[in-house]
This record gives C-alpha cells, sequence and structure tokens, in this order.
C-alpha cells in the first residue's frame, strides 16, 4: 500500500477509536501530537512517514486507557498487518510507541531511534502549557481526582508500577510529571518549545496558590 493511503487510512481508525475519550487523551490530542511530531520530524532530519505513523498510535493501548495485557503490541500489530504493513515496520513502530510514555519521575526512558525521540517530545510538549494543563485537569475530574490537598505530598515514583497506581491530586501531578518534562526533551528543537510551555505551568501555580489562600 502506497505511503499516503497508509497514513490516511489508519488516521481513520484511530480517529474512530479515541474520538469520544474524555480524559484527554482523545483523538484531538493524538492530531496535535502528530502535527508537532511532524513539524519537529522536518527540522530534524528523521524519517517523516515513520514519525506520523507512529505518532498516530502512540496512544492505541496505552495502560491509561487499555487493560489488556501486552495491548500495545496485540492491537497495534493488528492494525498494521490489516493493511500488509512489513515486520520491519511494526518492529520500530512498537519501539518507538513502547518508549513514548513517562514512567515515572525516577525512571529513565530515553528511546533508541531519533524517531522516537520525536515523538515523545512532541506527546510531552502535549502535557504541558496551556493544554497540557486543561489536560491534566480533565484527566483528574475523569479519574475523580482532587484538584489539591494541601497535606497530599507529591511523590517522586522509582518505579512504572507505583507511578501506574499513583491516585495523587492533580497540582501534584505537576510535581510528579509536568515540571521534570522540560529538562527531558530529546531532540534540540523539542527544548526549545518546552520552554514557553513551562513558563506557562510555573505561571499557573503561582496564580493558583495564591487563589487558594484567598490572596488574588
Amino acid at each position: 500500500m502506497e505511503i499516503a493511503s497508509l497514513l490516511l487510512n489508519i488516521r481513520k481508525e484511530v480517529k474512530l477509536i479515541f474520538e469520544g475519550e474524555g480524559s484527554g487523551h482523545d483523538w484531538w490530542h493524538i492530531y496535535r501530537v502528530t502535527e508537532t511530531a511532524k513539524s519537529i520530524a522536518l527540522k530534524e532530519n528523521a524519517n517523516l512517514y515513520l514519525v506520523e505513523l507512529a505518532a498516530l498510535l502512540h496512544d492505541l493501548g496505552d495502560h491509561k486507557l487499555f487493560k489488556e495485557e501486552n495491548a500495545q503490541e496485540v492491537l497495534i500489530s493488528k492494525l498494521l498487518n490489516k493493511y500488509d504493513c512489513s515486520q520491519n515496520l511494526i518492529t520500530k513502530v512498537l519501539q518507538i510507541v513502547k518508549s513514548v510514555s513517562f514512567k515515572g519521575a525516577n525512571v529513565t526512558t530515553n528511546p533508541i531511534l531519533l524517531e522516537g525521540k520525536i515523538v515523545q517530545d512532541a506527546d510531552r510538549l502535549d502535557a504541558i502549557g496551556a493544554i497540557g494543563i486543561a489536560r491534566a485537569f480533565a484527566f483528574g475530574g475523569h479519574h475523580n481526582r482532587l484538584l489539591y490537598h494541601p497535606d497530599e505530598k507529591a511523590e517522586l515514583h522509582n518505579d512504572f508500577e507505583s507511578y501506574k497506581k499513583s491516585k495523587g491530586n492533580t497540582i501534584n501531578h505537576f510535581y510528579e510529571k509536568l515540571l521534570l518534562l522540560k529538562d527531558r526533551m530529546q531532540t534540540t528543537t523539542g527544548k526549545e518549545l518546552a520552554k514557553e510551555r513551562h513558563l506557562v505551568l510555573e505561571t499557573f501555580l503561582t496564580q493558583f496558590y495564591k487563589e487558594w489562600e484567598g490572596k488574588s
């Protein structure tokens, strides 16, 4: 199948799966990540086709949304096999997708492929800035989490299992993940894009605490 046709079909399939998702991991998140990843790929001289395909599929089977064992490998392989993709391509896409997610403050996740670094950066850019803040509270609300509790301390998780099981309030999530992302960008372009969005997080928190104490 031609590259353009494959990407169009995958885009349609993914949109159908995620369109009604309400935790901030919906189709429009995938759309933004894909467009950002393509933009970074052009500047970093990466394989644009591989970047776009992996970005479109990066949340398919993600542990936050799918509870089945080995969901990423099963669902992505099934979808790409449907369009007669080579095993080599499927292997590369899975390698990228499995390295995208944040797995805890003290857990290293460094993709090997340049294309993986780009997709990871694009996904993390969508977790910070104004949209990142909106998504954080959408996710918290979706999972019945408190906005904030001053007696509940943030936890810097040492392993993926404890990070997955965390039920902390949304403001704590800023310290457990969002504020850490700027310094974990993998590409030069990603590092530059993260600076402004990181400042948005800091500005928001300053205002949040003022209002929490009734000072603003």
